[in-house]
């Protein structure tokens, strides 16, 4: 049954021209677990190694995967811009996102293309419930605090404003000029497609928080916290003058 339901995923995303984007910093101990999960739900699956030093390169290697390594580490923002390009330039029109650490399931990702083909050029969101028991005190805290500001930012509500699992309309990310390079500019990501009109649909998915002891955790709560301040605080200024107006027109000439 579940080969039954890779298969038809498989047949589905490649018909759709969706891959699947893994970036991946130092997770060489949960990166060739995810892909080769992933691999049963998607054939074509981009794998950016954004500066790993440990052995990540040697995991990869045997893996029938596109691979796009550079020697420093940039940030996350940045391994999903280098995605995002990677797969256009290979004909793909959308991509679906996950993170390598193994806290995704990519046993989900038919929830995803299953959205799609509800609401055709939807961006569709990975939503974790908040409520998990084992997720983190700060993430449970950094993902209410982001969530009000998007709503504050674009008029919308959304339960997980800072899922890494998405799938993304390659054609309405523009020409990826970020204004962050690390993990937060997936929230700037996902302003910006809101701004440009683009439906966001939520879906509800699994996440694993391994042992405390067990975690391989790139976020850092004090400096990590001032820079999506920063971005906030811009990104509010930027509604005012843009974004909220840009929304409006869509409405308006969606409602003619």
């Amino acid at each position: 049954m579940a080969e039954d339901k890779g298969q038809l995923c498989q047949e589905k995303m490649a018909s759709a021209g969706i891959c699947v984007i893994i970036p991946t910093f130092e997770n060489a101990g949960t990166v060739g677990d995810v892909v080769s999960r992933t691999l049963l739900y998607c054939r074509d699956v981009i794998v950016v190694n954004d500066g790993s030093t440990d052995s990540t390169d040697d995991v990869l290697s045997s893996l029938p995967i596109t691979l796009v390594s550079y020697p420093d580490n940039r940030g996350k923002g940045h391994a999903l811009r280098e995605g995002f390009r990677k797969a256009k330039e290979m004909g793909f029109s959308k991509a679906v996102t996950l993170d390598a650490d193994g806290q995704h399931f990519p046993e989900d990702i038919p929830l995803l293309v299953e959205a799609l083909g509800k609401n055709p050029g939807a961006m569709i969101i990975g939503s974790r419930s908040l409520r998990n028991d084992n997720m983190p005190q700060g993430n449970t805290f950094a993902n209410k605090f982001s969530n009000f500001w998007f709503s504050v930012q674009t008029g919308r509500s959304l339960p997980d404003t800072q899922t890494g699992f998405r799938l993304y309309q390659l054609d309405r990310l523009g020409k990826l000029n970020l204004l962050t390079s690390r993990y937060e500019a997936e929230l700037e990501l996902l302003v910006f497609q809101c701004w440009k009109g683009v439906p966001v649909v939520p879906v509800p998915i699994r996440v694993y928080y391994p042992p405390k002891e067990e975690r391989v955790s790139h976020f850092r709560p004090g400096w990590d916290f001032v820079r999506i301040s920063i971005l906030n605080t811009f990104l509010c200024i930027l509604a005012i003058v843009y974004g909220l107006p840009s929304v409006l027109l869509h409405k308006i000439f969606r409602s003619r």
